[in-house]
């Protein structure tokens, strides 16, 4: 027997309607009453037929639209229709009914930190062609013969259509059925703790989707109060607030416990507006520690934020939030626009080596600082002596560097060879955590676009924005890609036979990346998160575009970087001992080290006599 709880407190009456055999539009179905749980606004009940892969929906004040549970962990007819119900006790105690049932068997996984991690962003709907969970297994040993720590899901909520990047979210609690529904995610979890790898799940709490959106007829869920770049805000502060900040907060821990989860990424929390006394993000995260504590294995929660303030990942007996990281755009900002001369839009401060020394040595740019793209000063400075650089997660592409391009491009399409080697190195030997975009490690020749699939005139609109969108910024519309046309989203797909091709660099790429990523798990100096560690030294030339070069020192590690094509004698302050990787041909020379042209050398010093 199963409880069914829902929260609806603006309403008098709330019906479950059960379809045990299945529900088929216009089969009339079996109704049980809830009844109301106190002045609480929930209703419960105890309902013998609700049962693991029963379908069910819910009715309001006796009308006859059958709504999605909000609460619901299985929409296998898509977020419109009725749900199913899920039993996670199949997972824990092996067989249900007569209903063979899988197990986990990740029970001497304990956990990966934050600490020290290489994550991998990954999209399940392009990562393979299949666009599974089942699918992405088959490519797990790839990522762990890379040397990543952990990969980074982009959001695998329930969202409206077939395609889709996953940040239209509407049934926050749901698996995505497409991907493999909530048994999909949980062969995905297990297969990857059975080789080491960390999972950290993508969640969307600052808006929902435009289509599917059903809370409204719950609660009050949105609010007037304040607004967004999507609308109504999502209510954390207003009245009826303490039962959607729960609503929240329990998804987060869904994900962590009965998924297994190791971490979060929390989506653009600059958006989520709270002036209560306690932020959202702080209670998240005094409940994440609980459940760690509980499950005795490290959790942690890493939030996107456009306020390059330290208060998100400050500890919370200093006056911070407690969260364990946040993602770092301006380190990314600096090496990007350093090596590929692009400085239109949120790129126009950044570029010349002085930037990209601040990025390196303090994570960010603007730190009280003039920012031009936004009018304004912005930020505030990290205290070097206190904050670990492994809290800021930064990356040469994710995906909204490659896929808010107009048409895609990764930064294989922009850059040279010798370029796409020297973003790596800074990303990778940086004393930050890095994070790769999915088939960056080869220099993918797919782009990975926007695509969705929305119907009727929300279709046509998201169409025209796309292109109106990038019209403003000097692109021809017929050269953007249209997002509802599913060729968008098949042209986004990862071509697995690219990362062995050696006509096309592929393989040399991917090499490149193995090495660095060995180095940083082998050398101390390169795992270390101290930023006053960090020295940077350059050759002063404002603009990189021009032939230069640039240091980055890690104790007895360094460096070096040159962006021409000449001949550069780089000075280094020291003897080198050993070369541990070069993207090409280099010299020992009087005083430094002399490489042909664009590359990269990475060597141990020892103090000069």
């Amino acid at each position: 027997m199963s409880a069914l709880r829902v929260w609806a407190p603006r309403r008098h009456a709330v019906t479950a309607r059960l379809w045990p055999d299945g529900w088929r539009e216009g089969d009339a179905g079996t109704d049980v009453e809830l009844h109301a749980e106190g002045p609480s606004g929930w209703f419960v009940a105890e309902i013998p037929l609700l049962r693991h892969g029963v379908d069910y929906a819910l009715l309001l004040d006796g009308g006859d639209r059958p709504l999605p549970d909000p609460r619901s962990r299985w929409q296998p007819h898509g977020v419109h229709a009725p749900s199913r119900w899920y039993a996670d006790e199949r997972w824990e105690d092996g067989p249900a009914g007569d209903e063979a049932a899988p197990s986990w068997t990740d029970e001497r996984w304990r956990g990966s930190p934050l600490a020290g991690g290489v994550f991998y962003e990954l999209h399940v709907g392009t990562f393979t062609a299949e666009g599974t969970f089942d699918a992405a297994i088959g490519r797990l040993d790839h990522l762990v013969e890379l040397g990543i720590s952990h990969i980074e899901l982009l959001p695998c909520n329930g969202f409206d259509g077939q395609r889709g990047w996953g940040y239209d979210g509407v049934a926050w609690y749901t698996v995505y059925e497409p991907y493999g529904g909530p048994d999909g995610l949980k062969r995905f979890v297990d297969a990857c703790h059975a080789r080491g790898l960390g999972v950290i799940m993508d969640v969307v709490y600052n808006h929902l989707g435009p289509a599917g959106n059903y809370l409204g007829e719950f609660g009050p869920y949105l609010t007037d109060k304040h607004t967004t770049p999507w609308g109504q805000a999502i209510n954390l502060d207003a009245e009826g607030s303490d039962e959607v900040r729960r609503y929240i907060i329990d998804n987060a821990l869904l994900w962590l416990d009965a998924f297994h989860c190791d971490g979060l990424r929390l989506d653009a929390v600059h958006a989520l507006v709270d002036e209560r006394a306690t932020h959202l993000l702080e209670e998240l995260a005094v409940a994440v520690d609980r459940l760690g504590a509980r499950l005795v294995r490290p959790l942690f929660l890493v939030a996107e934020s456009d306020l390059n303030d330290p208060k998100v990942v400050t500890e919370r007996a200093a006056g911070g939030y407690g969260l364990d990281g946040q993602w770092c755009d301006d380190v990314h900002h600096a090496v990007w626009a350093a090596l590929s001369g692009e400085r239109q839009g949120y790129y126009a401060d950044f570029g010349t080596w002085p930037v990209l020394a601040k990025a390196m040595t303090r994570a960010f740019v603007h730190d009280g600082t003039f920012s031009s793209f936004r009018g304004r000063r912005h930020g505030r400075p990290v205290n070097r002596e206190l904050m670990p650089g492994w809290r800021f997660v930064t990356y040469l592409s994710d995906h909204d560097q490659v896929g808010n391009r107009a048409q895609g491009d990764r930064p294989s399409a922009v850059l040279s060879p010798g370029r796409l080697r020297i973003g790596a190195a800074l990303i990778l030997l940086s004393p930050f955590t890095p994070m790769i975009f999915m088939g960056e490690e080869w220099g993918a020749g797919t782009p990975w676009q926007f695509f969705s699939d929305h119907a009727g005139d929300l279709g046509e609109a998201v169409r025209q924005g796309r292109r109106a969108e990038f019209a403003g910024h000097g692109w021809d519309a017929a050269e953007v890609p249209d997002p509802q046309d599913p060729a968008t989203r098949d042209a986004s797909v990862l071509d697995w036979t690219e990362p062995t091709d050696s006509e096309k660099g592929h393989a040399d790429l991917l090499g490149w990346y193995r090495t660095l990523i060995g180095l940083r798990r082998r050398w101390t100096e390169l795992a270390d998160g101290d930023l006053t560690a960090v020295r940077v030294d350059h050759d002063g030339s404002p603009d990189p575009g021009t032939p230069g070069w640039i240091t980055v020192r890690r104790g007895d590690l360094i460096l070096v970087c040159v962006t021409g094509p000449e001949a550069t004698m780089v000075p280094v302050d020291g003897n080198p001992v050993e070369v541990l990787a070069a993207s090409g041909p280099f010299t020992f020379g009087p005083g430094g080290i002399e490489v042909p042209g664009e590359g990269v050398v990475v060597a141990r010093l020892v103090a000069a006599s």
